[in-house]
């Protein structure tokens, strides 16, 4: 696999160290003089000094053969743009892009620059993980599939305690992948029984929140 990073901050070298530990070809390209000596003297040849939302720039760093473009720059803008000329005018099927400030997804959905990763967003699901203040909690959007991945826990009395998940009527478009107890998840099945305290993880279709809560979280 042939990737091009653009943007060579510490979340562009390190993806370029793994990428290459596993064995893959990687061209990392960086805007800043500084950086660009930093990541010229480990990457050598592979690192490309340039301005990564230049088509130019992104020839030279073969972007018309890559498998991938993964655009982990500190700027929202420029990540839209190099996804959207990486698919557009390279004819990269696969991007990938940093999201540096979350209230900036919709324009990255809008345009449909897809998958992106968020660290705020990652970290924020974490801590609600860790320490809910909700019964219901998003881990996980895919939103080129348009599926989101929901972690909900079961409270005492409501209609999913002691219900097995053959017998549980799910919510159209969601469906229970594992249970966690006791801080340890396992893979569900029909047999499963789900008890007050367990956290479902469940993937649905979006705007299933409130079916999913009234079957778990409802009293």
């Amino acid at each position: 696999m042939y990737a091009v990073i653009v943007g060579g901050g510490k979340v562009g070298a390190n993806v370029g160290r793994a990428l290459l530990r596993m064995g893959h070809e990687v061209s990392i390209v960086e805007a800043r003089s500084h950086r660009f000596a930093t990541l010229e003297a480990e990457f050598e040849h592979m690192a490309r000094y340039g301005d990564g939302t230049e088509i130019f720039v992104l020839e030279a760093a073969g972007m018309g053969r890559a498998d991938v473009c993964i655009a982990v720059t500190g700027d929202d803008e420029d990540n839209i743009i190099i996804g959207q000329v990486a698919r557009d005018h390279f004819g990269v099927a696969n991007i990938v892009a940093r999201v540096n400030d979350p209230r900036n997804q919709e324009h990255f959905d809008l345009l449909g620059v897809a998958p992106t990763v968020c660290a705020t967003e990652a970290i924020l699901s974490l801590i609600e993980h860790e320490v809910p203040q909700h019964s219901l909690v998003h881990l996980f959007s895919l939103r080129r599939e348009n599926l989101e991945i929901i972690e909900v826990q079961v409270v005492e009395g409501s209609r999913a305690e002691g219900q097995s998940l053959a017998d549980l009527q799910m919510p159209s478009g969601a469906m229970v992948i594992s249970v966690l107890r006791n801080r340890v998840g396992r893979v569900a099945t029909p047999d499963t029984v789900l008890g007050p305290g367990d956290q479902v993880v469940a993937i649905s279709e979006p705007g299933q929140e409130s079916a999913l809560m009234e079957l778990f979280a409802s009293e």
